[in-house]
């Protein structure tokens, strides 16, 4: 009897397999990151490099949010069955990519002051020896994108490079790797930019260049940040009813030759993993046949609608000027 086993209408609320590679390969980076933060922080104050300078403080708060990256993989992982999770741990990780992004904010605005200083005040830099260790910090970032973009899933890339556009639907990246891979890709192009000031700076005199470069890099950053934290946040607030999955939910509910004149009245659909959507429905139909189980049956052809909850109306026919005529209430039939 259902009242002493309920297995057959319970399943299981892990909604998203995780993404091991990305957590191991997120921890080599941040050791590889935090080496050279040392590095560059140190031989930026002994040359006496703003630009040099910047990008080592980029690595020291690149680092912190990398390695918040890595812990949000691991906890999403440690508390994937935690049953008071109720659509499952992947937000864990969406929650590390938003904090990234504003770390990464925090870096661009250190940039900006950091270079209005040098600017107002500016003192000799030592070219060689900065060039020097921004090429080796290059490298470096060079090296860690890679590792990363390797990380992303071998079943998402369609020819377009780490993080580029996914399928039809699009939004299907790990934006938890992507944050960790937006850091280092910054690191990347601010030790670009320090090594095009400190060439122009040696070559021609002119010391402005290396600020200038600071300030140039600051906005870049800010623009990867402000987009970062526009995709996480999305997923957090679950502002997904712009998603085709929306429109196709209600065509293939009210469309078919099953449909009748089925009409979805509200919908709700959010995020609950990379490629998985949860929704809630209510449908008013002329068919009493209709039940919650053949709407799940008509969804199923949609592999990324992993759970619905759905709530049945029956409407009791039409009047002449096609409303609907009124009718003894019914309790709605609900399934999920």
């Amino acid at each position: 009897m259902h009242t002493q086993n309920l297995s057959a209408w319970t399943h299981e609320h892990v909604f998203d397999s995780g993404n091991r590679l990305a957590e191991r390969s997120t921890r080599v980076v941040m050791a590889i990151t935090a080496s050279m933060m040392v590095a560059e922080i140190a031989a930026g104050w002994w040359f006496n490099s703003m630009a040099l300078l910047a990008d080592g403080w980029h690595m020291s708060s690149h680092t912190l949010a990398i390695g918040l990256s890595a812990l949000a993989y691991a906890a999403a992982r440690r508390y994937s069955r935690d049953p008071r999770f109720a659509f499952g741990t992947w937000k864990i990780e969406i929650l590390g990519g938003f904090a990234s992004a504003n770390f990464l904010l925090v870096v661009a605005v250190m940039m900006v002051v950091g270079s209005i200083e040098r600017i107002l005040s500016p003192k000799p830099i030592h070219y060689l020896e900065a060039m020097i260790v921004a090429v080796v910090g290059l490298g470096v970032n060079v090296v860690c994108a890679m590792v990363l973009g390797e990380a992303d899933g071998p079943g998402d890339h369609h020819g377009e490079g780490a993080f580029g556009h996914r399928g039809s639907h699009g939004h299907h990246h790990d934006l938890n790797l992507k944050s960790a891979y937006l850091h280092v890709v910054a690191d990347a192009a601010t030790s670009v930019l320090a090594i095009v000031a400190l060439a122009g700076g040696w070559r021609y005199g002119w010391s402005w260049l290396d600020p200038a470069m600071g300030i140039v890099g600051a906005a870049l950053v800010a623009t990867w940040a402000k987009n970062l934290l526009v995709d996480t946040g999305a997923v957090l607030l679950d502002r997904e009813m712009d998603h085709p999955v929306v429109e196709e939910i209600r065509s293939v509910v009210e469309t078919g030759p099953e449909a009748g004149e089925t009409r979805v009245a509200d919908l709700h659909v959010w995020r609950i993993g990379k490629r998985s959507y949860a929704c809630a429905l209510s449908v008013v139909t002329h068919d009493p046949a209709l039940t919650a189980n053949r709407v799940r049956e008509q969804l199923s052809v949609h592999d990324e609608i992993v759970h619905a909850t759905v709530e049945i109306h029956l409407c009791h026919g039409a009047g002449a000027a096609g409303a609907p005529e009124p009718g003894p209430p019914t309790l709605p039939r609900t399934g999920s």
